[in-house]
């Protein structure tokens, strides 16, 4: 499909804004994952226990990691499964000077593609832990779930300005930054570049 030759709208994240909101969003919604398991527990044993350990905390650590490369493997699936990316194409990595892991691409996507793909890995590195540790009562995935949840902020916040345009404009992805080309498709307008 081809693309106009300059961008309709570029997304870029502020990325202190967005660490900022997910600190929060983390902290909220890790709390609230905790009192509602304290209230299921309660209501179902009539106590609730609190336990810390040394491995417990080297399980957290340990899975936050495993689980932020996860996050970033799923959104290449996403680019794989919903805009049929070739996985030569798609590159995975850590960008120390942002402070970032990142999954990129060059190749085109629709924008209801990529909105997907962006979503994709809140579900399964977010609310499969939590589910899970609410099923089990296990503060490890609880706090797990917490973290990945709010560390999915920067792919709503993405999600949310993707949303005000067509389905079918196409997306070009910034190989350095949070960022997102938005082209219009070229025969909205005649002009094209592949």
């Amino acid at each position: 499909m081809l693309a106009s030759r300059e961008p309709a709208h570029i997304v870029d994240l502020d990325l202190q804004i967005v660490a900022k909101k997910g600190l929060w969003v983390t902290l909220w919604v890790t709390l609230g994952i905790f009192v509602f398991d304290s209230l299921i527990q309660l209501g179902i044993q009539q106590e609730l226990t609190i336990s810390f350990s040394f491995w417990k905390v080297l399980f957290v650590i340990l899975g936050y990691i495993v689980l932020i490369v996860v996050h970033e493997l799923f959104h290449l699936l996403g680019f794989r499964v919903f805009a049929g990316v070739p996985w030569r194409k798609m590159i995975i990595g850590v960008n120390l000077k942002l402070g970032i892991a990142y999954a990129t691409t060059d190749e085109w996507m629709t924008n209801a593609a990529i909105r997907k793909a962006l979503l994709l890995p809140f579900w399964t590195t977010g609310v499969i832990p939590t589910i899970i540790g609410l099923y089990l009562s296990d503060g490890v995935w609880l706090l797990l779930g917490g973290l990945l949840i709010g560390g999915a902020v920067g792919d709503f916040a993405m999600y949310k300005e993707l949303k005000q345009f067509p389905d079918d404009w196409l997306v070009k992805d910034d190989p350095e930054r949070p960022r997102l080309y938005l082209h219009e498709p070229a025969d909205c307008h005649g002009s094209s570049n592949t």
